[in-house]
């Protein structure tokens, strides 16, 4: 899995070059520049209209020859393949990598799903499989409700949170995440591209501040809590995670759901 999350940079500026906001060119700077070089790995399917090893630059501009209209977001995890609509092949490489993207043709519909492209000592980018996908569109995430629901779970979590006695204890990283949602003032992410509804943007940076903390929180072991604390910590996060899958989904998606 990414440390980095790849797919959804790819979906807000692909969809402001679809829209005419941005340059190609641009909107590949703007994708890579985070991640490194982008290229399309192995490719397993017959009917795929990629080449294996072509820059993404390469790719999409093919892409949009077949009538490419629209990227999605997906960020799916076992048992909740949100934003998923199969085959079966696609959902179960997107779930283990916890992200992908569908990309619409005229013709039919075809899962990207991201892995670290790494060689030698010092070249590390991102590797994108396509995989067929069905034929569908997924259920909208609309982004009224994806908001209410993000910051009802924070609320919930901070509940959760608060019976914890030693949330420094989970180290500087992870109270730097936390010190960062309650700076309100604070300079939001460069998430999202030109051309979304700013309630779209504001959804965005709050999820990417918030993936931060789920990130940093759930791979610290939390030595020295109790039981109970540790439980509460868990369902935190449960709560989070769930919340900011959504609404980056929503968010992410804002312009090609309108």
């Amino acid at each position: 899995m990414l440390r980095e999350l790849s797919s959804a940079p790819l979906v807000a500026w692909g969809n402001a070059w679809l829209s005419g906001r941005v340059g190609l060119d641009d909107a590949v700077g703007a994708v890579e520049r985070r991640t490194g070089p982008h290229v399309i790995g192995a490719v397993t399917g017959g009917d795929l209209p990629f080449e294996a090893g072509a820059p993404l630059r390469t790719a999409l501009a093919r892409l949009r020859s077949l009538g490419l209209s629209a990227f999605r977001l997906c960020l799916p995890v076992p048992g909740d393949p949100l934003g998923l609509v199969g085959a079966a092949e696609l959902n179960m490489a997107a779930i283990e990598a916890r992200e992908a993207v569908l990309v619409r043709l005229d013709d039919r519909q075809v899962g990207l799903v991201p892995s670290e492209d790494r060689r030698g000592s010092s070249y590390v980018g991102v590797s994108w499989m396509p995989h067929p996908a069905a034929d569908a569109t997924p259920e909208p995430v609309p982004l009224a409700d994806a908001e209410h629901r993000l910051n009802l779970a924070i609320r919930e979590s901070t509940a959760l949170f608060g019976q914890v006695n030693d949330i420094a204890s989970w180290g500087p990283e992870v109270t730097r995440a936390l010190a960062d949602l309650r700076d309100v003032g604070r300079a939001p992410t460069d998430g999202l591209a030109p051309g979304y509804p700013q309630r779209a943007h504001r959804v965005a940076a709050l999820a990417d501040r918030l993936a931060v903390v789920v990130r940093l929180a759930g791979g610290d072991e939390g030595r020295g809590l109790t039981a109970g604390q540790m439980e509460a910590r868990r369902e935190a996060l449960r709560l989070l995670d769930r919340a900011v899958r959504r609404a980056r989904v929503a968010a992410y998606c804002a312009v090609v759901e309108e």
